[in-house]
C-alpha cells in the first residue's frame, strides 16, 4: 500500500458536516421554544418571555445565515465546528441564566454539544468545549434569574443540592464524553482498517488478473510473429552462401521463434494446473520464497505421506494472508522460522512458528484487531508500524473459511505460533476472492 495512504490512516481526519450542526440546532430551537411557551402559557409560570424568545431567535437567525452563505454539504474544519458548538453552549447558558440557572432541569442539555464534539472532533477540541461547558455551569450556580414558579410558594433548593447538580453535570461531561469518544474512535479505526484491507485486496486482484491480459496479448501477437518467422525463413533460404546478411537473417528468425515460445508460455497463465489451482506444498513454497533472503532460515515441513495432498486456489486472499503471517514471523525471528503443513480427510492446517520473543502478554488477547501491534520489537529493529498486517491477514483468511489461533511456545522455548486451519471441504471448494466479500457481512 502506498506510504501516503498509510499516513492518512495513521492520522484520520475528524470533522463534521455543517448540515448536521444546522439540523441539530433546528431541533434545539424547536425544543427550547416549546419548553418556554409551555411553561409560560401552559403552566402559567412567569418568566422573561421576550428575552428567552430573543435568545432562541438568535440561534434560528444563525442557522438561516449559515444556509445562505455556506454550502450545507461541506465538512467543517475542527476549529470552525468547535466555535459553532461553543455558541450552542453559550446560548444554552444564557437561556438557563434567564430561567433559574442549574435549578432548571434542562441544565443537563450542556451534554449535547460536548457529545457531538466527542464523536466527531479531535480530543483537544472536546476538552476545550467540555471545559467551557463546566465554566458556564459554574457561573450559573451563583448568577441566574429566579426559577419560574408560583409567586406565593417560591421554590428554593438547598445549596448542597445545587452543588450535587453541578457535580453530576461535571461527571456526566467527563465520563459520557470519554465513553462516546472511545466508541467513535473504535468505529473509526475499524472503518479505516477495512478500507486499508480493501485497497490491498484490490491491488492483489489486479495482479491476479494480469495472467488473463498476458494470454490475450500472446494470442494477438501470435499471428504477426508467425508471419515474421515465415518471411525470415524464406529470406534465409534465398540468400547466397557467404552473404553478409545471412547471420542477421538467421538471428532475426531465431529471435522471432524465441518470442513465440515466450508467448506460448504466457498463454498458460490463465489456465492450467500451475496457475489456477496448485498443490498446497507448491503454494506454500510460493508464499515463503519472497522471504528467504533475510538471513533467516525458513523450514517448510510437509507430511511424509504426500498422498491425498489438497489443491489450493491461487487467490489473493490466501496468498496475501499466509504471506503476511510468514513476513511477520521473519521480522521477529532470531534465526529460524518453521512452516508446518498438515492435512487429513477432515481438515487442512498451516502452523507458522518462529524463535523470536513471542507475543507480549498484554496484547495476545487482542491480536488481529486493527491498530494493535502484535509484539514489541527487539532492540535495533524498525518501529512497530500500524498493526494493520495481522488484522488484514486474519480478515482475509477468516473470509476463506479458516480459523486462526495465536499462542507462544511452551517454556523454556521462546517464540510465537500461529495456527491456521480450514475444514477440508471448505479448502477444496475455495475459489477466487472478491474484495466485495469484506463488506458482505
Amino acid at each position: 500500500m502506498p506510504a501516503e495512504a498509510l499516513e492518512h490512516l495513521r492520522h484520520p481526519r475528524r470533522n463534521v458536516r455543517l448540515n448536521t450542526l444546522i439540523g441539530l440546532r433546528w431541533l434545539s430551537v424547536a425544543g427550547q421554544s416549546a419548553a418556554v411557551l409551555v411553561v409560560h402559557y401552559g403552566f402559567g409560570f412567569e418568566l422573561p418571555l421576550v428575552e428567552c424568545l430573543t435568545v432562541i431567535g438568535l440561534s434560528a437567525w444563525l442557522n438561516v445565515a449559515l444556509r445562505i452563505h455556506s454550502r450545507t454539504t461541506q465538512r467543517l474544519e475542527p476549529g470552525s465546528a468547535t466555535w459553532l458548538l461553543a455558541y450552542d453552549v453559550a446560548q444554552l447558558a444564557v437561556l438557563l441564566f434567564l430561567t433559574g440557572g442549574l435549578q432548571n432541569p434542562f441544565a443537563f442539555m450542556f451534554l449535547g454539544p460536548v457529545l457531538i464534539s466527542a464523536t466527531a472532533l479531535p480530543p483537544r477540541m472536546t476538552l476545550m468545549l467540555g471545559g467551557f461547558a463546566v465554566v458556564c455551569a459554574t457561573v450559573l450556580v451563583f448568577y441566574h434569574f429566579p426559577l419560574p414558579w408560583r409567586p406565593d410558594d417560591p421554590l428554593r433548593l438547598p445549596s448542597l443540592y445545587l452543588a450535587g447538580i453541578w457535580l453530576s453535570i461535571l461527571l456526566a461531561i467527563v465520563s459520557i464524553g470519554a465513553y462516546a469518544w472511545q466508541v467513535a474512535e473504535e468505529a473509526r479505526l475499524l472503518a479505516d482498517a477495512l478500507a486499508a484491507t480493501e485497497l490491498v485486496l484490490a491491488r492483489e486482484q489486479h495482479l491476479s488478473q494480469l495472467d488473463g491480459l498476458a494470454a490475450a496479448a500472446a494470442h494477438e501477437l501470435g499471428t504477426p510473429l508467425s508471419t515474421i518467422t515465415v518471411i525470415a525463413k524464406e529470406l534465409e533460404r534465398g540468400l547466397e552462401p557467404g552473404s553478409p546478411h545471412a547471420e542477421d537473417v538467421k538471428l532475426l528468425r531465431e529471435q522471432a521463434q524465441r518470442c513465440r515460445e515466450i508467448l506460448a508460455k504466457l498463454t498458460q497463465l490463465s489456465t492450467g494446473e500451475p496457475f489456477s489451482h496448485t498443490r498446497l506444498s507448491v503454494l506454500i513454497e510460493e508464499v515463503v520464497a519472497p522471504h528467504r533472503n533475510f538471513d533467516i532460515a525458513i523450514d517448510v515441513m510437509l507430511p511424509p505421506d504426500r498422498s491425498n495432498e489438497p489443491e489450493a486456489a491461487r487467490n489473493p486472499a490466501l496468498i496475501y494472508g499466509l504471506g503476511n503471517l510468514v513476513e511477520n514471523a521473519v521480522d521477529f525471528a532470531r534465526s529460524r522460522v518453521e512452516v508446518a503443513v498438515r492435512w487429513s480427510a477432515q481438515d487442512v492446517a498451516v502452523i507458522i512458528s518462529d524463535d523470536g520473543p513471542g507475543f507480549s502478554g498484554e496484547v495476545i488477547a487482542r491480536i488481529g484487531e486493527p491498530y494493535v501491534t502484535s509484539r514489541g520489537r527487539q532492540a535495533g529493529a524498525e518501529s512497530a508500524g500500524l498493526g494493520l498486517g495481522f488484522f488484514i491477514a486474519k480478515t482475509l483468511l477468516e473470509r476463506s473459511g479458516a480459523t486462526l489461533d495465536f499462542a507462544n511456545r511452551a517454556a523454556p522455548e521462546k517464540g510465537a505460533v500461529v495456527r491456521v486451519r480450514w475444514p477440508r471441504a471448505d479448502f477444496d471448494e475455495m475459489g477466487g476472492f472478491s474484495p466485495n466479500a469484506l463488506t458482505a457481512s
